[in-house]
């Protein structure tokens, strides 16, 4: 820094840009990491994880050792009763969340792509999105009974508004040049919306997916914990009961896996189906 007298006789600071020192990788805005740094860095971070984990059981009875834990889910697994549990919560998923996909397809890109159908959808699916999906369990329970219907209308009620609107905005980011030069090639309308506005919202669609199969599990959670007779938040609940710990903590990490090999496989999805769209 050097303090040089201006024109007038007064003094005027001057600095030096910073342009052009480097920046640490870590701390560059918006910057790109290695190889080498990510692995480092996703290490880092899952030992610190463990680390509190085994502080924090090391100084309560009302944590399980990772050890505790792993023992739990041998004996699951073992019984049998794991991967029937597995099985029943994750064919919930599959359908419930596959039906509030698949409407959140259709009325999410009519929406964004047609005027009218904004005008006429939008405050009803505004307005339903805000009443609590758990709030209706009661209802669904008296009109659907306690078998699997009200379970999977109670994840497709949970996600399905989040997914119209989410689409709905998708469908909007599609360049209108794109459409007018469609329709000066002689495109009709049905092809517009199949070869043009679909698939360029195809890589949001996706991310509106990954993004909301998280609420679709916590619907699950929900009408699995006041009916259900199998199931892996059904088996919780049972873990509650007898204060086993151990159990609810090897579910919880049940859950953790799934969420994580759900996301990564979208992701791959989302990059297989649309190469030009990688982040």
């Amino acid at each position: 820094m050097a303090l040089v007298p201006d024109a007038v006789g007064t003094t005027a600071r001057t600095e030096r840009g910073t342009r052009g020192r480097r920046q640490h990788p870590l701390t560059q805005v918006r910057g790109q990491l290695s190889i080498e740094w990510r692995a480092a860095l996703g290490v880092a971070g899952v030992v610190s994880l463990f680390v509190i984990w085994l502080v924090a059981a090391g100084s309560t009875n009302l944590v399980p050792s990772p050890t505790e834990t792993w023992d739990a889910f041998l004996r699951l697994w073992r019984d049998g009763v794991f991967v029937n549990d597995l099985r029943a919560s994750s064919q919930r998923i599959a359908i419930g969340y596959g039906i509030s996909v698949v409407l959140g397809v259709f009325f999410g890109i009519a929406m964004g792509t047609f005027a009218s159908a904004e005008a006429f959808f939008e405050p009803q699916f505004g307005f339903l999105r805000y009443i609590p999906a758990s709030a209706l369990i009661p209802v669904m329970l008296l009109w659907l009974g306690i078998g699997e219907s009200p379970k999977i209308t109670m994840i497709v009620i949970g996600t399905v508004f989040f997914n119209i609107l989410m689409v709905a905005d998708v469908a909007r980011l599609v360049p209108r040049e794109l459409l007018n030069a469609s329709y000066t090639l002689g495109a009709s309308r049905t092809t517009v919306l199949r070869r043009v506005v679909f698939r360029h919202s195809l890589p949001g669609i996706v991310d509106v997916a990954r993004v909301n199969l998280a609420a679709a599990w916590l619907m699950l959670v929900v009408s699995e914990v006041l009916a259900a007779n199998e199931g892996l938040a059904y088996r919780i609940v049972r873990a509650q009961r007898s204060r086993a710990f151990d159990t609810i903590f090897a579910l919880l990490i049940v859950f953790g896996i799934i969420g994580l090999v759900s996301d990564l496989f979208l992701r791959w999805l989302r990059n297989a189906i649309a190469p030009w769209a990688k982040p």
